[in-house]
């Protein structure tokens, strides 16, 4: 096996844990949980969406290398580490929402007075441009909350949608980093927690499938 396959293999299986505990964290309503596991699905993203803006392959090979092996990525040629700040901001500038997000993500890893949030409500704490950044994202995909000031109480209900978002995209920046498909139990699978998702959410057919779905179901 290739140090890129046990890349991709460690990233789904990391993934396949975080579906299975957003909804035993989510049906107990332990929702801190459920936001630090959203932030740790948008880690994986980031970082395959910045090894594929790599046009040096060997470079790339390198940092995909050193996951594996469980060493730093550093910049090329250079002993710097690689910062978050540097990869969240590559998917911003092509995702539009993920600095907002992955910054609220992180306020639920770290300890916060988010992790107050029965008392004091997290969003509205929130710079306004933070929080339309949100807001916008969650209309856009998720067709809600629709209250004009929305609470965090009013976001809660969506936080899986958004998981399976985030963990859609994931998907398909991986596959256009491995260059190979699942095997066929692997996409009927795939494919079958996908529609059980949109059955929940209320929606059906492909075409309320987002854009990565269709490329790795095909």
């Amino acid at each position: 096996m290739t140090s890129l396959e046990t890349f991709c293999r460690q990233i789904r299986a990391r993934s396949t844990e975080h579906r299975e505990s957003i909804q035993v964290l989510h049906g107990r309503r332990l929702v801190s949980q459920v936001i630090a596991i959203l932030r740790q699905e948008l880690d994986s993203m980031v970082r395959v969406i910045f090894l594929l803006s790599i046009a040096d392959q060997t470079y790339r090979q390198h940092l995909i290398d050193a996951s594996v092996n469980g060493t730093k990525w550093t910049v090329k040629g250079k002993s710097a580490s690689i910062t978050d700040r540097e990869m969240v901001e590559l998917s911003q500038s092509l995702q539009g929402w993920t600095q907002s997000v992955y910054k609220f993500g992180c306020a639920f890893i770290h300890l916060s007075s988010f992790h107050d949030y029965e008392h004091r409500d997290p969003f509205r704490a929130l710079p306004k441009d933070e929080k339309a950044a949100i807001l916008k994202h969650m209309r856009a995909y998720h067709g809600g909350p629709a209250d004009v000031d929305p609470t965090f109480d009013d976001l809660v209900p969506y936080l899986p949608a958004v998981f399976e978002k985030v963990a859609a995209n994931l998907e398909f920046y991986l596959f256009a980093e491995v260059g190979s498909r699942r095997s066929a139990s692997e996409e009927r699978d795939l494919r079958n927690r996908r529609r059980r998702s949109l059955r929940r959410r209320g929606l059906l057919g492909s075409a309320c499938l987002p854009p990565a779905v269709h490329d790795i179901c095909r």
